[in-house]
């Protein structure tokens, strides 16, 4: 029998993907670039938006005759047994595979924000713990960990990185965020993408483009970035992690920009992505984004106008199940009001990458693994490591910390002894378990509580609550009182709740008014210290809150954004001093609740000025932490000097840990530009090293800055390279400069392209 080119192995996909649409009935074209949802919640507390009135019913065994694009969350919507679940998902591709005539299986995405969303999965710190490790290899570890894990039980697709940049610490989704910074977020981001794509997993950026801009904060509200912030905020992540990770699908925002949805946006989807970027992967819809063309934004006044519209600008395909990329669509092509051409780019598309992973091969087998382990000791050793480098000691004024072994603690605080205070919305315990009471946690996670207790066996720990997260309940906080007033030390665990769509403090339309402390964990705060006793403060929160208000009045302030199962031991091994923290704030932390927004990134009219009393000085700044060492920066060579405006420009300095423990400094480089075309931040990041270095240990550290890392958006919306006069500051925060390098570019403005350089490349080597 010959084999249809289109199975040939030996052909190149695209001839293959061509001979095969041309054997395709519409419907077959079409089955191709929707997903099934099997098992979706039609209730009212889903975990995606509108999901009680977005989900229908369909009948599964007459709709894969025509066969599938997708397969929704098979283990990311109820609680399975990996094992069990990948032996259910491979029977449900065969069965796929069966119903249709090309016998072509779906693609299988979940979630892995921070870990796959999965019942006994590893439980990693939330992204804005990633950009407080500044540490990207650490992070490609952990990403191709979690691809390993997909990958082990079918499944294709990862819905991760969130590359959007924090534009509002409000914003409920702040703990989905790297951070504040694009060139932070861009290359953590990057090196996520390299991990899982080294696994063989697709990953997904995502929100394209400008979903955390919403205004005030609120979830799925319009955007009002300029064209300006847009391209030099919003977009470099997303380049940079196409660029330097080589992601292979991208997801549509939500929300809308200058009244154009993101979901019916050529310009952004196909002219910027596509022939400007050079994408070739696949486009799609975040949940539900191409109903909301029609019910949400209303510039779609039918289901096939919806489906046209995001078909024309480029989404490839409908998640997380079929209902406008279906039978709707199919009719109105036949209506000719669809040109099928659309439905043969977006197919073509889908099924390259389904060549790719190798699904349209003869030979395809789906994956039944006997045992899975998606919780391993290796898992929760990178889990742990990443949680200890993304702990922030963001205040220590008299050494109160590290804390004595046999002191008398008084632990208190609504977060100190609850297992999900280190989990961010994402991660299954907190996405889907609270839908399940009946299940088990299915990891083990310990609680601050717990671990503080085995960290300092010798000490003698006390608890009260002290107050709920969010309720406005009093009634603890004398008890708690009592417990500070009897200890050496009150160690204060206070923070946010992870959930969806207004059940938590934190994540997924959690969107909250101002940053003060949820509930009255400020009262109880303010109580506390009251008694005279040194307070530690240490926050597991998803965000930022205001902390002016006890400025001065601590003994201590630890701040850890939802650090993951192995959370626990690793704020307690800082408290204790086993851990010597490294963490750096990847947000700044606000003097007071209001004046919002503020991030860092800031031109003269967004700092701190004699015409307005309202100061948005930052209480702690973007890239601020402490360390139980000491460290000096010697012998910088960055003499001043000019250079054209396609030069490049080396500036060296030695590190030395002048401590008596080993202990991890980054060195942060920004670049302050004093005269532009237009406005420009203060201050941007621009490179950064993390360094770990013994006592007494020593290196050097080379920045390779190109001028190409001084490019903005003019007034004519080039990206350029003006002459003129450049400062590049090393600092240890964006607001702690210790050294100034000052440069003069000469020569004609120039326009970049999209091969600009995007990354200033270190060097690290041992002093001379």
């Amino acid at each position: 029998m010959t084999t249809a080119p289109w199975r040939d192995p030996a052909l190149p996909a695209v001839a293959r993907v061509d001979d095969l649409l041309s054997r395709m009935t519409l419907e077959e074209k079409t089955a191709q670039l929707y997903g099934v949802w099997v098992g979706a919640d039609t209730g009212g507390d889903g975990v995606a938006p509108h999901q009680h009135d977005m989900t229908t019913d369909y009948d599964w065994d007459e709709l894969i005759t025509r066969g599938l694009g997708q397969l929704t969350r098979s283990f990311g919507t109820a609680p399975v047994d990996p094992a069990l679940g990948a032996r259910a998902l491979a029977r449900a591709q065969r069965r796929i595979a069966a119903a249709g005539r090309f016998g072509i299986p779906a693609v299988a995405h979940e979630e892995c924000l921070a870990g796959f969303t999965a019942w006994r999965a590893t439980a990693y710190p939330v992204p804005l713990a990633w950009g407080a490790t500044f540490d990207p290899p650490l992070v490609e570890e952990m990403a191709r960990r979690i691809g390993q894990d997909l990958r082990s039980v079918g499944v294709h697709q990862g819905l991760a990185p969130v590359l959007d940049v924090v534009r509002d610490p409000r914003w409920g989704r702040v703990e989905e965020t790297i951070g504040e910074d694009p060139y932070l977020v861009g290359t953590v981001g990057a090196a996520y993408v390299r991990g899982l794509e080294s696994a063989g997993i697709v990953a997904t950026l995502k929100h394209f483009a400008g979903y955390a801009s919403s205004v005030g904060a609120r979830n799925l509200a319009p955007v009002r970035a300029g064209t300006r912030e847009f391209a030099d905020v919003t977009l470099p992540p997303f380049e940079m992690a196409l660029r330097e990770g080589g992601a292979r699908s991208v997801m549509a925002a939500y929300t809308e920009r200058d009244g154009v949805p993101a979901s019916a946006d050529p310009e952004l989807l196909t002219q910027l992505l596509r022939e400007d970027w050079g994408f070739t992967g696949t486009v799609v819809a975040d949940y539900f984004g191409i109903g909301f063309l029609q019910t949400l934004h209303r510039v779609a006044g039918t289901p096939a106008r919806a489906a046209h519209l995001a078909l024309e600008a480029g989404i490839d395909v409908e998640l997380p199940t079929v209902k406008y990329y279906g039978d709707a669509l199919n009719s109105a092509v036949r209506a000719g009001e669809v040109p099928e051409e659309l439905i043969d780019r977006a197919a073509r598309r889908v099924l390259i990458q389904k060549c790719e992973l190798g699904l349209l091969d003869e030979d395809w087998q789906p994956e039944t693994p006997e045992t899975v382990d998606l919780d391993s000791v290796a898992n929760r050793a990178v889990a742990r490591r990443l949680a200890e480098e993304s702990v922030v000691l963001l205040d220590n004024p008299d050494g109160l910390l590290p804390l004595s072994p046999d002191t008398r603690i008084a632990v208190v605080g609504p977060r100190a002894a609850d297992a999900l205070a280190m989990l961010g919305c994402y991660s299954f315990p907190s996405h889907v378990l609270t839908h399940h009471p009946e299940a088990e946690l299915g990891i083990e996670i310990p609680t601050l509580l717990e671990s503080l207790r085995a960290e300092l066996p010798d000490a003698k720990v006390t608890f009260a609550e002290g107050c709920p997260v969010s309720d406005p309940d009093t009634t603890g906080i004398e008890e708690a009182v009592a417990r500070a007033a009897e200890a050496d030390v009150c160690v204060a665990v206070l923070g946010d709740r992870a959930g969806l769509f207004g059940r938590g403090t934190s994540g997924e339309g959690c969107d909250v008014a101002d940053l003060r402390l949820p509930g009255v964990q400020g009262a109880l705060l303010d109580a506390l210290v009251a008694t005279g006793v040194p307070v530690v403060l240490v926050l597991l929160t998803g965000r930022p809150y205001a902390l002016g208000r006890w400025h001065g009045r601590l003994g201590a302030v630890v701040q850890a954004f939802f650090p993951g199962e192995e959370g626990g031991p690793a704020v307690a091994g800082v408290l204790s001093g086993r851990v010597n923290p490294s963490g750096r704030l990847p947000v700044s932390v606000p003097q007071v609740t209001g004046g919002q927004p503020w991030t860092y990134l800031q031109p003269p009219l967004g700092l701190a000025g004699e015409v307005s009393n309202l100061d948005p000085t930052p209480l702690y700044p973007f890239g601020h932490g402490h360390s139980y060492t000491t460290f000096t920066w010697e012998d910088v060579d960055g003499p001043e000097t000019g250079l054209g405006t396609d030069g490049s420009y080396d500036l060296s300095l030695t590190v030395r840990n002048t401590g008596d423990r080993a202990g991890a400094e980054v060195v942060q480089l920004y670049l302050h530009d004093p005269v532009a075309d237009v406005t420009r931040p203060d201050v941007r990041l621009i490179g950064y090293q993390r360094l770990e270095l013994p006592a007494g240990g020593s290196a050097r550290v080379t920045f390779h800055f190109h001028t190409d890392l001084s490019a903005f958006t003019d007034r004519g919306g080039r990206r350029v390279v003006e002459p003129g006069d450049l400062e590049l500051r090393l600092g240890t925060s964006s607001a702690d400069v210790r050294h100034t390098a000052r440069l003069s570019l000469t020569g004609p403005v120039r326009v970049l392209g999209p091969d600009r350089r995007m990354l200033c490349e270190t060097l690290v080597a041992a002093p001379e």
